[in-house]
This record gives C-alpha cells, sequence and structure tokens, in this order.
C-alpha cells in the first residue's frame, strides 16, 4: 500500500486488505482503519526527527546552542543517507507555486474566452 502508484490503487489494495484479513484479524483492521490518516501522512515528516530525538539528551549537555544545532544537523545530515527519495520530488517547486497536480499529473486549465473577459 505505501508503494502504490497513486491514492486510488492504494485505496483499492486497503479494501482488498480488510476484506482478506478482517474476519481473522478484526481489532488489528480497526485500528489500520481509525490511523489510516496518520500512516499516510505523518510518518515521512516524524522519521527524520525519531533519529534526533535519540539523540536530545546528548545535546542538552552543549553549554552554547550553536554547538547542539551543529550536532543535530550532522545527525540529520548521517541519517539522511538512508531515506528513501520522496515519489514526485521533482515537482515540489511546482506544486509551491500552485500548480495543480492529480497522481501526480500536471493539470491544465482550459481557458475560455468567458474567463480571459473577466
Amino acid at each position: 500500500m505505501p508503494y502504490a502508484e497513486s491514492r486510488k490503487k492504494c485505496e483499492k489494495l486497503k479494501t482488498s486488505f480488510f476484506i482478506r484479513y478482517r474476519q481473522d484479524y478484526s481489532k488489528a483492521c480497526e485500528i489500520l482503519e481509525n490511523d489510516w490518516v496518520h500512516l499516510r501522512t505523518t510518518n515521512i515528516v516524524e522519521s527524520p526527527f525519531a533519529v534526533v530525538r535519540l539523540r536530545t539528551a546528548a545535546s542538552k549537555r552543549f553549554k552554547k546552542v550553536e554547538n547542539a544545532t551543529a550536532m543535530i544537523w550532522k545527525v540529520l545530515q548521517v541519517a539522511q543517507k538512508s531515506w528513501r527519495r520522496f515519489k514526485g520530488f521533482e515537482i515540489l517547486n511546482a506544486v509551491y507555486e500552485g500548480k495543480k497536480f492529480v497522481d501526480g499529473l500536471q493539470i491544465f486549465e482550459v481557458i475560455t474566452k468567458e474567463k480571459l473577459a473577466a
């Protein structure tokens, strides 16, 4: 499911998973269904900081904030070597600029005469 090419395919895989396992593992399916949004949206943000959290006790021992910041930055630089690259990372600038995408494909708005007149 996490590697599905689109949200639609992911939802289809989720449904087939529930059909297959709900009877034998109802509690696990219920938990998965309730936490689905969190699993699909926040793990990518939380994962890098899990590495840093392990070392925050050490960073509290530094007398200067700059030294603690440098150590945390270095930990993130080392950890990023094992991260998986975002799917579609090459379109992040276009998304930031406000362009619309569906399943990784840009949507081009058709400009009608009415819109030009407005």
